[in-house]
């Protein structure tokens, strides 16, 4: 992974923490395909998770996923991954009811200004930020997404879409997607 910066250039710019959690991230990679990162909810948000090394490994963008339960997160980015490193491409805007017996799923992109909150240590392995990443939104399972008038109570807040709005921009909710 030429991707990933070397010890030797490293070692005056980033921490001994950082060094071991790069050896993390590319030994979860050669082990697994990828890194899966989870940062738990507090008081600023809910807890999200995202992948490391899909884009450097795989050629397919990084990904993440907000709000969901801590165990189910990496379950969903190592689907994700799997499937997208064997050569499924997924569309942006369109529902994908395979991932979670019937619930849907959605891609959108993340815009770049969520990625340094939201993909932090991904920066390890991409100095310069220069990765795509998309955002695997997930409906309740009656079918509500975030954006959606009639979803529960704070669902918007505790699973916000990553877009510059907050909003699928992608594509038009409604018409030519979710």
């Amino acid at each position: 992974m030429t991707a990933v910066t070397t010890e030797a250039e490293a070692t005056d710019v980033i921490t001994s923490e950082e060094l071991r959690l790069i050896e993390w991230i590319e030994e979860q990679a050669k082990a697994r395909g990828n890194a899966v990162i989870s940062v738990p909810s507090d008081d600023n948000g809910s807890g999200y998770s995202f992948t490391a090394c899909a884009w450097a490994l795989h050629g397919v963008p990084e990904a993440v996923v907000v709000g969901l339960p801590e165990e189910m997160g990496p379950v969903l980015l190592d689907a994700y991954v799997d499937r997208a490193a064997a050569g499924v491409v997924f569309e942006i805007g369109k529902p994908y009811t395979d991932f979670f017996q019937g619930v849907p799923v959605v891609f959108e992109r993340v815009a770049k200004g969520h990625y340094l909150e939201y993909f932090g240590s991904a920066f390890l392995v991409y100095p310069e930020g220069d990765f795509p990443a998309v955002q695997l939104v997930v409906a309740t399972p009656d079918g509500h997404w975030p954006w959606s008038p009639d979803a529960p109570e704070g669902f918007d807040a505790w699973q916000p879409v990553l877009t510059e709005s907050g909003l699928p921009e992608s594509w038009t909710a409604g018409v030519d997607g979710p």
